[in-house]
């Protein structure tokens, strides 16, 4: 790794989400994204993001838009069933791993806000655990709008806040002290996981992001929580 990645992995975001400083800390930690997700999740994360492929249902021969894909855990599943996904991220870090795991993908360089596809180019766009990181989400969901055809559908995990009142001041607690500390066990930019922590905290609640959704322009706005409400899969339709 050069002298430039190791710094930037070193230089933790803020929660303004500058795109440079968030692709420089997900360049940091590719190399042990998914590991370091095992540890500090539990493993749940792969139970919800096998929920997540479930949740988008692609069928084989739809085309399906990852988008912050990583390295591609996503995409893998559907890959495999048949469907033409398209596994996209804006860190250039997270695309090499992808491409080294999985060279049969078509791993693309994107940013949420703007990105290279045209009109109505996918049956389904999905994003998992990437909405928390774009600064101007809603113009991410207006994006993903454009680019879906007239009755495809959109599916988007992302932390969320526990239902349960206690539940969530007890997981608060944990993912701003507990979480940064198993990170500087097993990851390999362990100050990025503050940054994450506080990412977290700071996320709309389920309703919240439903409607912001809606407002994007989706229709048949809908969520489900995960895990008593620490996660959450939202969906919505493009009118036809």
């Amino acid at each position: 790794m050069s002298d430039r990645t190791d710094s930037a992995a070193r230089t933790r975001p803020t929660l303004e989400k500058a795109p440079r400083e968030i692709a420089a800390m997900f360049d940091g930690v590719a190399r042990k994204y998914d590991l370091t997700n095992d540890a500090m999740t539990a493993g749940y994360h792969r139970r919800w993001r096998t929920a997540t492929v479930a949740a988008v249902d692609a069928q084989r021969g739809e085309r399906v838009l990852d988008i912050a894909a990583g390295t591609g855990f996503s995409s893998e599943p559907m890959a495999d069933a048949g469907v033409d996904v398209v596994p996209a991220d804006f860190s250039l870090g997270m695309l090499r791993e992808g491409r080294q795991r999985r060279p049969d993908l078509a791993f693309t360089a994107a940013d949420a806000t703007a990105l290279p596809f045209a009109d109505d180019s996918f049956d389904a766009v999905s994003m998992s655990y990437g909405l928390r990181n774009v600064a101007a989400y809603p113009a991410a969901l207006r994006e993903f709008w454009r680019v879906t055809r007239p009755g495809g559908r959109l599916v988007v995990l992302e932390f969320s806040q526990p239902t349960n009142a206690l539940a969530r001041r007890v997981y608060t607690e944990y993912i701003m002290r507990a979480l940064p500390a198993v990170a500087r066990r097993v990851s390999s930019s362990p100050d990025s996981y503050v940054y994450l922590a506080e990412s977290i905290r700071a996320w709309p609640d389920q309703r919240a992001l439903a409607e912001k959704v809606r407002e994007a322009g989706w229709s048949e706005v809908r969520w489900r929580s995960l895990t008593g409400g620490i996660a959450a899969i939202h969906h919505g339709v493009k009118p036809r």
